[in-house]
Formats: structure tokens, sequence, C-alpha cells
């Protein structure tokens, strides 16, 4: 009991210290709230929300999850014939910007929109988030509907007309797994900024503190709206939280080009309650710390990458039309490790599950005061390499020091390659050569950097068109297809939300005229998607990477003490051992040579005191998260 006291007063010392530091700049700490999505998909209420809001209030709250935030559709009507793509059953103003469907949200009539649920939140100590999408609305498109300039007050003018709806809207370019939802729009033109302008304006009329921008990063990357909603936010007079989502394929490269511009990125596509999601995050994490990018400088103050939402206790499924009604499917071991890594990694904490059924241990793993504590105030957070693993007791395993994302028992998987997308500014994205096969189809083959594996190639050919698109159309743009004798194209982005574990998947599908199956081959060997302006690169498959093998974290604490996480992500249990003087070469001005160390396990018990090694063993799925004291 003492040891919880202690931890108890030692976070919320911190917790306060954030409340103040978080005054002073945006995002100080990793975010961190509730999301409806992951127990409520779109179909959420305003009755709903503010019920879960309340008990956010009265028990999370004080633990630092300060936000609750509306996940998207909030402008769909629930009714029969709606669903996450359908068409027509938006709610949209005379402006053609989206409102909340006053059925679901009762407040918003009268042109109210969120501002009394936004009042309600704030009276409860939180604050208030929204889900949005990218550009502009099909619905708002299909009406052509004006834009607001509320520089003057009135409809947009511009070059001696009126501006609709139809003259910013890039409906080629909607989005790829909601096609019949949004689109970007041109940002370019003066009409298409007054339309986002007026939009986000419109967020904090409502009182809105946090957006989630989706279909603007990963894929589906749009640098121009991102850039320029960055600005928006920049200037208006109310502090709103920028986050970006989904993170599919999303490299650091990728990364470096928007993190200066938000508060948190997502770097996966969505994460389930399945153990292949969760494990197919501790590479990107990975990639993220080395690039020292946890923490670096965002809008108005720092930036997160973000693994997303936490999808644990009462949920729903993805897509689905009805709200939570069913347990999350992870183990408890599998839970311990993403709430480990996830703080280990300082990712944002938003908490998916429905919180009218918060049961205790799921409570306990969400509030656990020592992961709190590690994912707002630890420093040099990293993947630590030098561990061992095997079969056997604790006490008798041995080995040599190896990169921990290979277990000694481990079969070799065989290597391969897959396709993925980064910054057209990477150096390494230029290795496509072309050769001419007849009059229209090409073969494009990479070659860079796959050491014995045979090149992987594709064809082009230029997109069959009508005589009168093809009078429009860019004469450099062409269709990439998997064989020569198949009509199925190449996608930039997947026309479907997919999660995490899908992110390395094939994107072929039967080819279109749109842009996310455009692409142009630059002179210097760059393959770039007219849909994301991504260069297409081809990158080798770890001989040893995958689900199975043995990881480890390490972090320093504020007040000295060392944080040291192991993960068994084999399929049985496994002894995974560390040095403590290999700690050392991992935190900097810290010399471990015959150190001793007392130490504990946060999940289990005290270990007492050791001068040469820890090991133990770990569940299958499971972790160890260890806190040192070293003299």
């Amino acid at each position: 009991m003492k040891t919880h006291v202690c931890g108890f007063l030692v976070f919320f010392f911190g917790f306060s210290l954030y409340r103040v530091l978080s005054v002073r700049e945006h995002a100080s700490f990793p975010p961190r709230g509730w999301n409806s999505y992951d127990s409520f998909c779109w179909t959420i209420s305003e009755e709903e929300f503010l019920q879960s809001a309340e008990i956010i209030s009265q028990r999370l709250k004080h633990h630092g999850y300060e936000y609750v935030v509306v996940d998207y559709l909030w402008y769909r009507k629930k009714v029969p014939g709606a669903y996450t793509d359908s068409l027509g059953f938006d709610v949209i103003d005379k402006w053609g910007r989206v409102i909340p469907d006053p059925v679901r949200w009762p407040s918003s009539r009268g042109g109210k929109g969120f501002s009394e649920v936004a009042k309600k939140v704030h009276s409860l100590g939180l604050k208030f988030g929204i889900h949005v999408m990218r550009g502009l609305s099909r619905q708002a498109y299909d009406a052509n509907t004006p834009i607001l300039d509320t520089t003057k007050g009135g409809a947009y003018t511009g070059s001696g007309k009126q501006w609709h709806a139809q003259d910013i809207g890039i409906k080629e370019r909607a989005c790829a797994w909601m096609q019949h939802g949004f689109m970007s729009v041109n940002t370019k033109s003066e009409a298409g900024r007054a339309f986002l302008r007026s939009t986000y304006e419109q967020y904090a009329e409502w009182g809105v503190d946090f957006v989630k921008h989706d279909c603007v990063f990963g894929d589906d990357l749009d640098i121009d709206e991102i850039t320029y909603v960055s600005e928006v936010l920049q200037k208006l007079r109310r502090p709103i939280l920028y986050s970006l989502s989904p993170g599919t394929r999303v490299t650091p490269r990728m990364a470096k080009d928007v993190l200066g511009l938000v508060n948190m990125y997502r770097i996966t596509g969505d994460d389930w309650d399945t153990w292949g999601d969760v494990a197919s995050h501790f590479d990107v994490s990975r990639d993220f710390a080395a690039s020292n990018m946890i923490g670096a400088k965002g809008l108005l103050g720092k930036s997160w990458p973000d693994l997303d939402m936490l999808p644990l206790g009462w949920l729903t499924d993805p897509g689905s039309n009805e709200g939570p009604h069913r347990e999350c499917n992870l183990n408890l071991d599998e839970k311990k490790t993403q709430m480990t890594l996830w703080a280990m990694a300082k990712s944002p904490l938003m908490f998916g599950g429905d919180v009218r059924k918060l049961d205790g241990t799921t409570y306990s793993l969400i509030t656990n005061p020592t992961v709190l504590e590690i994912n707002y105030f630890s420093s040099n957070n990293m993947e630590f390499p030098y561990i061992t693993g095997g079969k056997g007791t604790a006490s008798e395993t041995k080995g040599s020091p190896r990169q921990s994302r290979r277990c000694l028992n481990e079969k070799d998987a065989s290597e391969g390659h897959f396709l993925g997308m980064t910054s057209c500014k990477d150096p390494n994205a230029t290795g496509w050569s072309a050769e001419i096969l007849d009059q229209d189809l090409q073969q494009l083959c990479w070659k860079e950097n796959l050491g014995s594996l045979e090149p992987l190639c594709l064809y082009s050919r230029k997109p069959r068109l009508s005589s009168d698109e093809q009078l429009a159309f860019d004469e450099e743009k062409i269709h990439l297809l998997a064989s020569d004798g198949m009509d199925i194209c190449l996608d930039a982005s997947p026309r479907r939300k997919i999660t995490s574990k899908e992110s390395k998947d094939g994107l072929f599908s039967p080819c279109k005229r749109d842009e996310n199956q455009m692409w142009k081959l630059n002179n210097n060997g760059g393959l770039v998607s007219s849909y994301s302006g991504l260069c297409a690169v081809v990158n080798r498959v770890d001989a040893n990477a995958g689900n199975g093998g043995i990881r480890s974290w390490i972090a320093t604490g504020r007040r000295g003490e060392i944080y040291l996480a192991f993960f068994n992500l084999n399929s049985e249990k496994t002894v995974i051992r560390a040095r403590i003087a290999d700690m050392g070469k991992a935190i900097p001005g810290r010399n471990l040579e015959n150190a001793s160390c007392k130490y504990s396990e946060v999940w289990t018990r005290d270990f007492g005191v050791t001068k040469d090694s820890i090991s133990t063993e770990v569940e299958t799925h499971g972790c160890a998260l260890f806190v040192l004291h070293c003299g």
C-alpha cells in the first residue's frame, strides 16, 4: 500500500507540473484522453458522449486524461442506408461545412453546432475534441454550395465571379478509403483557402480544443492542406491541438515534413485488439525514437508520434453501425505489453473503450502511476538492443548480446521485399528504371539495395481514357500494373481503412481513372503518386522481422532512475536477460560498470539488488517493466 501511495503522490505532483507547463505551450507532454471510435465507431450520440465525459471527469481526469474526442461522422444521419462510406446522409450548412446531425446532437439545433456540448465538457474540467476529414464533403460538392468569406462576411467572390464548391473541390482526389465522403480542395486558390479558413474558424467558435484531421497523412498525404490548416490554427485566438490520422506506411523521413506543423501524428494504420496489431508497432516506434522525433518541435509547442488509441475494455468493431457490444480480444499479458510500449515510446494515450463499463483491470492498466510517469516525464527513450533470450530458467539462461529483434530459438523467416511510400526528398527514393516493351507498355524495375534478391518489377502504360478525357489529361501520367496481362493497377493508398498489421499488404485493385492510381516516373528514377505527392520505394523484409522474437526499451526518469522493459513477442514463454553494464551504453553520461542496482518489476514485485544482470521469464506476448535505482 505504501508503494502505491508514494507512486500516486509522485504522479500527482508531476501532473501538477504538467498543468503549469501546458499553459505555456501546446502539447508539452504526450496528449492524453478518450476517443469514441473504438467503442462507438461513428454512431455515438450527444447523450452517450456526455455520459462518458462525466465519468472521465470523475475517474480519469486526475490521471491526466483531459481530452474527450468525438470521432468521425458526427454529421451523418443515423438512418437506414447510412454507413461509413454512404453518400447523401450528411448534414451541411449553406456554406457546405459539415455540422452535427441534430437528431443525434439535439443541442446543435438553431445553428449552435457543438457549442453547447463544448460548454458542458469545459464545465467538467475537460477539453473537447472532434474528428474531421480532408477538404470538402462530396455532398457539398454535389450541391455546389457557395463559399463563405469570413473576412467580408458573405459569399466569396474573386476574378469577377462568386465561387462555389465545384470550383475548389478536386473530385479525382477523393479520400481513397472514403470515396463517397470527402475530397481535397485546391489550396492554391484563394477560394479554397477561404473554405478551409471558415471551417476551422467555426470549430474555434464552437469551443473546440482538439482537432483530429483524417485522410491527410501517411499514404493519403496532403501536405498543402496540412500546411494551410496549421497556419489557420496559429492565427486563432483559441488554442487548438492539431492531430493527424491515420499513419499508414509512415516513415520518419515522411513525418519530418509535417512534425513542425502539428502536435501529434499517427505513424501506423488503425490499431485494434489483435496481437498482430500490437506487435506491428515495435519496428515503427523504434525507428521514430532513433530519429529523435519524440517530443520534437511542433505547432506552438511540441509534437509526438502517435501509436493510435488503446482498444481496451468494452468495444465495437471497425466500420460497425452499432455501439459497444463486446470485450477486448487481447489477453492480460498482451494488454500490459501495449500499455508498456505506448508509455516507453511516449505515445499519446487515447483510451478507446466504453468508460460506462470500465472494469477494474482495465482501469488499473490505464492509470498505473509508474506507466503514466514514464509516459510524461521519462527521457532518452529508445529500443535497447543488448539483450539475450531463450528457454530455461532465469538463472541459467546465457548468451551473447544481440539485436533484440531476434530470439535464440527463433526460426528464420525468408527474406523478401515490399512496396512502400516515402517523401520524394528522400535520397533513397530514386531507384526505378524503365524498359520499353512495346508501343503501349513499359516495365519498371527497382534494382537498388536488394542484395541478392531479384528486382521487383511492375508494368506501366498510359491510362485508357475517352477522347474527351485524353485532351485534358497529363500525358506524363501512367497506370502501374501487377502484370502485363491483367487490368489490375497499383493504388497509392488502400481503398479501405486498414489496421496496423495490414500496412505491408499489396495495394492493387481494378484500374480506375482517379489520382489514387496515377503516377509519374521522373528522370531521376523517382516514381511519384499524383494522389499524395509521395514516392514509391521498395523495402527489404528483414529475415528476422515479424511478430516473433524479443524486444527491449530503455529510458531514464527525472530523478535518475532507469526504466527497462522486456517484451516477449514469441508464442512461448521466454527468458530475457540484460547486463547492467550494457545499460550504460544506451544512457548518456552513465557508466554502470560494477554498479549495484536496486530494482522492482512494475506488474509483479520487488526483486532486491543486482550487480551483474537482470533476468526473468516473460509470458507469451507479455512484458516485464523494471524500475532500477543504480549506485
